[in-house]
């Protein structure tokens, strides 16, 4: 979730948090006032607001919206007020305790080496506890291993690829899944979690070549559940991340 359009010319912090103050008053709140301002304000400016608000009102302004607010509006605005890692670890916290893996998988999954990080600091800043410690509370199985090891440095962030490590991760891959009975979810979850976006794109690529079949077809084949969902949440993000995240917006318009 991202602003809107910044309007040019912008009233300070001071009269912002004013103004929502104003909108608090009286019966019911104007939510036509808070949207307005919140939603053309980037991270910074919505935390400076922020700021404000508490040193003129001595009251948290996201707990005055979480009760002056309700339903998904309530859920939007209070979103806004993170800047995207924060407001990933939000999302993920309440995915997880409420039993939404799916959403906590999308999100992670979906994330760079550095933004992870950035959850990571945010995760354990907000709720004292650390992400990988609510991952194996709230998950199991092969899920959990693919998040932990997800979660879990080393990263590789880079752009290089090594022509002669992606036939091999190629063939690793195969052994694991088509050739065998069964399939070697550890291989999956070592390949697909300790190798870069470039590298594991190259990987897809080759191994259609090599055995005339694509790597999204084999990891449905031979996975399932949240488990299957993550391993191609991190091969969809690998190959083309702009057209994944283009499907994942469009979907969230379609069911807001």
């Amino acid at each position: 979730m991202s602003s809107l359009i910044v309007p040019p010319i912008l009233t300070s912090p001071r009269d912002d948090a004013i103004k929502l103050h104003g909108a608090f008053k009286g019966w019911g709140c104007d939510t036509a006032v808070v949207i307005d301002i919140l939603a053309h304000r980037d991270a910074t400016q919505r935390a400076l607001i922020q700021q404000d608000y508490r040193a003129m009102y001595s009251e948290d302004l996201c707990k005055r919206l979480s009760s002056e607010l309700s339903g998904k509006l309530e859920m939007a605005v209070l979103l806004w007020m993170h800047d995207p890692a924060g407001r990933d670890a939000v999302v993920v916290r309440n995915s997880l305790t409420t039993g939404n893996l799916k959403a906590a998988t999308e999100v992670i999954c979906s994330r760079t080496p550095s933004q992870i990080q950035l959850i990571r600091q945010h995760y354990h800043s907000k709720f004292g506890v650390h992400l990988e410690d609510d991952i194996k509370r709230h998950t199991s199985g092969d899920h959990e291993k693919l998040l932990l090891a997800y979660v879990s440095p080393p990263w590789n962030e880079g752009l290089e690829v090594d022509r002669q490590m992606v036939e091999n991760d190629a063939k690793a891959l195969y052994k694991a899944g088509e050739k065998r009975l069964g399939t070697d979810e550890r291989t999956f979850i070592r390949i697909f979690c300790e190798r870069s976006r470039a590298h594991l794109a190259y990987v897809a690529s080759v191994y259609h070549s090599m055995y005339g079949n694509s790597l999204k077809k084999v990891v449905k084949k031979e996975t399932s559940g949240n488990f299957e969902y993550g391993l191609l949440t991190i091969l969809k993000c690998s190959e083309n991340p702009a057209k994944y995240f283009t499907k994942v917006w469009a979907r969230t318009i379609l069911h807001w």
